[in-house]
């Protein structure tokens, strides 16, 4: 080793746990937006005039950005130096948060989100494959993305939690306003913690591959975003979704023939890094859908303040934290395959749970129900992206994290826009056989949107006197939910245990010896540039 390569090297490792702390940061800021905006969505309603089409795209502009760049930001991070990319993902998410916060209309809010969305596609990437190349010998490596996945996971629990508390105290552009300073803080640490990190090869930049990975990225999750608007055997949902599809298929052969491709196509023939990816994309699929029914069950059917309904999910949030840590540790023992197929089987069982007498069902036992699904998540999602960053070389460690990425926001999109649609239908159906006689049509519409409407109905049946047909709805749309969730919980559930099949059929119980393991010395020099 000479002595410019001792120096490199003790670069890398004299503040490791500062800089693995910056990472986390990261980590957690993104995650905790994925769900603090949430909360906000009644008061954009009130305070700027938002419709329903509104607030979808308040919330999807963000992840559709997001899903369609982060492939390319990827990739450009290995290219260009990920210590970069992620500083310069920080940079522009913190000031499109200002930007939003500010907004005198819904289009300006949608047009700040959609910038964010760019500024998290930047982020995330670097901040997995940076721990890549910070910790390089697997224990350490498994110990890095734990703490990474804890951090993840609790921020899309806690993100409720911080968004009811800012909304208490201040207007709805707080939430967005928060996100800055965070920001900030953020980059500062990176900036003076973390070293820069890069393919030392710098091979030529794939613009096919980038042009036709955002392209077809986008046009998938945007087919998934309107399907349930569209209706899903409508011709513009199956034109988008197939034509999507269709561009990655040409993805994939124009990257087999690249010299210098985006994405080394070769990497799916690992079951490794395949049935891990799956699993991360299975697991996102359950969590944010039964997340986009329980918010509803917390603030409509208990009647819970949006603050009330985050603290509640505390349980999950720590729940995550714990089984992220431990579960890469299991990992090293007795195998991913175990971990993550254990993961699935408890996400699974939790839902089937969750489903059963959800309206008179105590919060101590919610409490254990999410404990048992946020251990879930934990197994499943931290020693997944183990495994997949382990299946690949170090100078490739940027375009396999943004793998995950993508995995994880196409699957999150899925399942909310598939339980949401089976949710919706289960209590449209359901409300129109139970429904009081006689009720105008403008209510009976109202109250068949979503069970929310329907309390709005009954407030105004209730302000006009008809208290008794205003309970009668209340309960009648009350029931309807909880069908949905009877119904619709399951439907998560068989997701999660088709993945544990998967998983159990197809990942390696340990890494075989032929699995890029970048762990060696001279791995760790040749990431590292000044």
């Amino acid at each position: 080793m000479t002595p410019d390569d001792a120096g490199r090297r003790h670069s890398l490792v004299r503040r490791p746990g500062l800089a693995l702390a910056a990472l986390c940061l990261a980590a957690l800021i993104l995650s905790l937006d994925i769900t603090i905006v949430n909360v906000a969505l009644p008061d954009l309603v009130r305070q700027i005039g938002a419709t329903a089409t509104d607030l979808q795209w308040v919330v999807d502009a963000y992840n559709l950005v997001f899903a369609a760049l982060v492939l390319v930001a990827g990739s450009l991070s290995d290219r260009m130096g990920r210590k970069g990319m992620l500083l310069a993902g920080l940079g522009v998410f913190g000031a499109a948060s200002l930007l939003g916060s500010s907004a005198h209309s819904a289009g300006e809010l949608i047009g700040a989100r959609a910038v964010m969305g760019l500024g998290a596609a930047m982020m995330f990437p670097s901040t997995l494959s940076l721990i890549t190349s910070l910790f390089t010998e697997r224990r350490e490596r498994a110990r890095g993305i734990g703490l990474w996945g804890a951090s993840a996971g609790v921020g899309i629990a806690v993100g409720p939690i911080v968004g009811g508390w800012l909304l208490e105290q201040f207007w709805w552009g707080s939430i967005f306003v928060f996100m800055a300073p965070a920001a900030a803080v953020v980059m500062a640490g990176v900036a003076t913690a973390v070293p820069t990190s890069r393919d030392p090869g710098t091979p030529p930049t794939d613009w096919r591959g980038l042009t036709l990975s955002a392209a077809g990225m986008g046009l998938l999750v945007f087919g998934v975003i309107q399907a349930p608007d569209w209706g899903w055997g409508s011709a513009a949902a199956i034109a988008a979704m197939a034509g999507g599809g269709g561009v990655l298929a040409g993805l994939i052969a124009t990257e087999r023939a690249s010299a210098h491709p985006m994405i080394d196509i070769r990497l799916f023939r690992n079951p490794r890094f395949t049935a891990a990816s799956g699993a991360v994309a299975i697991a996102l699929f359950a969590l944010l859908g039964f997340i986009f029914v329980m918010t509803q069950y917390f603030q409509v059917v208990k009647a819970f303040s949006p603050l009330n309904a985050g603290v509640r999910l505390l349980p999950a949030a720590v729940a995550v934290a714990l089984a992220s840590v431990a579960g890469t540790r299991l990992a090293l023992r007795i195998g991913n395959k175990l971990v993550v197929s254990s993961g699935l089987a408890l996400f699974g069982v939790a839902l089937l749970w969750t489903a059963r007498d959800v309206q008179a069902t105590s919060f101590a036992v919610i409490g254990l129900q999410e404990v048992v699904l946020g251990a879930g998540l934990g197994l499943t999602q931290a020693p997944a992206a183990e495994s997949i960053l382990g299946a690949v070389p170090a100078e490739q460690s940027g375009v396999a994290s943004a793998v995950n990425a993508a995995t994880r926001l196409f699957g999150g999109t899925l399942g909310v826009a598939v339980i949401g649609s089976i949710s919706a239908s289960l209590y449209a159906s359901r409300l129109l056989t139970t429904l009081p006689p006689r009720l105008p049509a403008g209510l009976v519409a109202t109250a068949k949107g979503s069970v929310g409407g329907a309390s709005v109905a009954a407030r105004a049946l209730s302000s006009a006197g008809l208290h008794t047909v205003a309970r009668e709805l209340d309960r009648a749309a009350v029931q309807a939910f909880e069908h949905s969730i009877r119904y619709a919980c399951p439907v998560a559930s068989g997701v999660a245990l088709g993945g544990l099949l998967m998983v159990a059929f197809l990942l390696p119980g340990r890494p075989h010896a032929d699995d890029s393991e970048p762990g060696t010395a001279s791995a760790e020099i040749a990431g590292v540039t000044r």
